[in-house]
């Protein structure tokens, strides 16, 4: 991970609540940073109560063993796909296993996404680790530009000029973002709620793309061992498809598998912050707790909804400690949702259909303009 990457993860962290010190340091680095913005001491102290009492239940205590059971399955599980594929052999019904694959490579990411925000473990180095190998080793996904990105989000969450999750790139997100469309863009920009899941089928090939652009701002050392493993991915996933299919059947494989990875990642990330809040960058600046809470989404459910959307579905608990531990999520959810009432903070949750019809209401409103 670059230098100012690193320090700026280390930051969000922190300001996360970690366990132990870096907890303790959390309420002060939330504080500071509110009365830096001219938040004032009200708001700056929302944070704190909440942070001690989630630190007095254990719930940013990293739950290790976890993990690494959880590590175990799924790469007995990808390891189980890739030998049904070599007995399946060259035919068609080979094809059938794009799915299971996209499922496990989902998985996969989520391990990623939580090593990146030291859920895992304390050590960086081991984080890392960790990261690389299911990033870049195992989906062909730069863990550094995930990084970059990701924290540059989790800093501002749904702020026009700062996350660059509501950016300009093929959708827009605000109005005056579509008034500037020209083009096929505009014409996109017209029709973004009717194309958005058909366009998360090609989120998989594109994260691919953007991992590699991504590595000529990476030092030369990282550069040199993300790259490796960058290549190493698509040298292994290759030699598997044209070993076990026919180069025609190989092409069909990836480009069902990649669209299947995409749309499952695409379905687990669009409910967070679609539809929410946007702060106005020429407004008061908002506290540690009004900006993670009022641009973040819960979805409600089970088991399964836990498991399919990878603990995301607790995005409002994720954002304001994003280093706690994936099954601690939902245990923090009472705590986070009665300190949000007691201040008469909205508090977003929705099933998960509602949440995607949200979202998309979002994007039909956003282009309602060029219509």
């Amino acid at each position: 991970m670059p230098q100012a990457t690193a320090t700026a993860a280390e930051g969000t962290r922190d300001g996360a609540g970690g366990s132990g010190a870096v907890g303790d340091g959390a309420a002060g680095a939330a504080g500071a940073a509110d009365a830096g913005t001219g938040t004032g001491p009200a708001q700056g102290s929302d944070f704190a109560p909440l942070l001690r009492s989630v630190k007095g239940q254990g719930l940013l205590e990293r739950r290790t063993g976890w993990y690494a059971a959880g590590i175990a399955v799924n790469l007995i599980a990808l390891g189980a796909v890739v030998t049904g594929m070599v007995l399946l052999g060259n035919t068609w019904w080979t094809l059938l296993l794009a799915l299971p694959l996209a499922v496990f490579w989902s998985r996969t990411a989520f391990v990623g996404h939580d090593a990146g925000h030291a859920q895992i473990t304390g050590d960086r180095g081991t984080g890392r680790a960790i990261g690389l190998v299911h990033a870049n080793l195992l989906l062909g996904m730069n863990e550094a530009w995930w990084n970059d990105k990701h924290v540059r989000h989790h800093a501002n969450p749904n702020h026009i000029d700062k996350d660059p999750d509501v950016g300009v790139g093929a959708l827009v997100w605000t109005q005056k973002q579509a008034a500037q469309r020209e083009g096929f863009a505009r014409w996109l920009t017209r029709n973004q709620a009717r194309l958005f899941f058909p366009m998360l089928l090609l989120e998989g090939i594109a994260l691919k793309i953007s991992g590699f652009q991504y590595l000529r701002r990476q030092p030369a050392r990282e550069r040199a061992l993300a790259a490796l493993l960058l290549v190493a991915h698509l040298g292994l996933y290759a030699t598997l498809l044209l070993t076990v299919l026919s180069p025609g059947k190989a092409v069909v494989f990836a480009l069902v598998h990649h669209a299947l990875f995409g749309l499952h990642l695409g379905m687990a990330f669009a409910p967070n912050h679609k539809g929410m809040e946007m702060p106005d960058p020429d407004g008061e600046r908002w506290g540690h707790l009004q900006r993670q809470v009022l641009t973040s989404r819960n979805v409600r459910g089970g088991i399964l909804t836990d498991w399919f959307l990878g603990g995301l579905n607790y995005q409002i608990e994720h954002h304001l400690f994003p280093s706690m531990p994936r099954p601690h999520l939902r245990l923090a959810q009472p705590m986070v949702r009665a300190h949000c009432k007691s201040l008469g903070m909205p508090y977003a949750e929705t099933g998960l259909i509602e949440s995607y019809r949200q979202a998309l209401q979002h994007m039909h409103e956003v282009g309602e303009p060029l219509r």
